[in-house]
């Protein structure tokens, strides 16, 4: 692979979306990956992992990818430490906020996931909710009637609907709460509702300030609506070729697809022009 001219001389980290962009469709971390990671890792050049997924969900791959730096969970409202699961920072949802917001979408038919400190939990199981939990290899507990249940703020809400009914879903939490929740979509199925103040750009802004890296040396990757931060807040920013295509308009250089480990290709021609 050639890197384009404007591509950074002096990378000091590179920010990675999970999936669709460090791991395909099979939500593997494949050899070739992995390789990358380390030969990153052993220049001096750490890779760091921002997610929209909790924390327990990724942290098997950043322990099989040997990640020991800080990773941004939850579209930026959690940043936290692999080795001990300590969360660095969390900016929750403001809970009267929340409460508003579960009540808003069962009553348009998508009680939506709750995400409360490292944990999942729901009213009632749908099949929405069991095809997310086997999605993500996770447990979640049905608590009942979710408003009276939650007594502490969530880290972030996910609404769970086939991808024709988002926007439908989006506009209306838009038009009842505009201004006071961050919403994004990261998979087609999935519109994700958070803290306004938190994004994987805040995210990645923690760390960097964390690890005594600038951001302008910072190479970003990613795929969704939810990398739009990301893309923004790094030095350079690279959308995969299937993203979203406001990030590809966005982004200053276009890699391969996950599902041809395109990051990968892209890490490592970078570590072969250091040669």
């Amino acid at each position: 692979m050639r890197l384009p001219p404007s591509f950074p001389s002096d990378v000091q980290a590179f920010a990675c979306d999970f999936d669709r962009t460090l791991v395909g469709r099979d939500s593997l971390l494949r050899p070739r990956t992995r390789g990358a990671i380390a030969r990153s890792q052993a220049a001096g050049i750490p890779v760091i992992v921002a997610t929209g997924r909790m924390f327990r969900s990724v942290e098997p791959y950043l322990a099989e990818a040997g990640i020991v730096e800080p990773v941004v969970c939850y579209q930026g409202a959690a940043v936290v430490d692999p080795a001990s699961g300590t969360f660095l920072l969390h900016e929750p949802l403001e809970l009267d906020t929340a409460r508003e917001v579960i009540t808003l979408l069962a009553a348009l038919g998508h009680p939506p996931n709750c995400y409360v400190g490292d944990s999942l939990y729901v009213d009632r199981h749908t099949e929405y909710s069991r095809r997310y939990a086997e999605f993500q290899h996770l447990p979640v507990e049905e608590v009942g009637d979710l408003v009276s249940w939650l007594v502490e703020a969530p880290t972030k809400l996910v609404a769970v609907a086939d991808p024709e009914a988002i926007p439908a879903l989006r506009a209306a939490v838009a038009n009842q709460l505009a201004g006071r929740v961050f919403v994004t979509t990261s998979l087609p199925h999935l519109l994700e509702m958070g803290n306004p103040a938190a994004s994987k750009g805040t995210g990645i802004a923690f760390v960097a300030e964390r690890l005594g890296i600038s951001l302008d040396r910072i190479v970003s990757f990613g795929d969704g609506e939810n990398d739009l931060e990301l893309i923004a807040e790094a030095g350079f920013g690279v959308a995969v070729e299937d993203a979203n295509p406001l990030l590809l308009e966005r982004a200053d250089w276009v890699c391969p697809s996950a599902e041809v480990e395109g990051v990968a290709t892209v890490i490592d021609a970078y570590l072969e022009s250091l040669a």
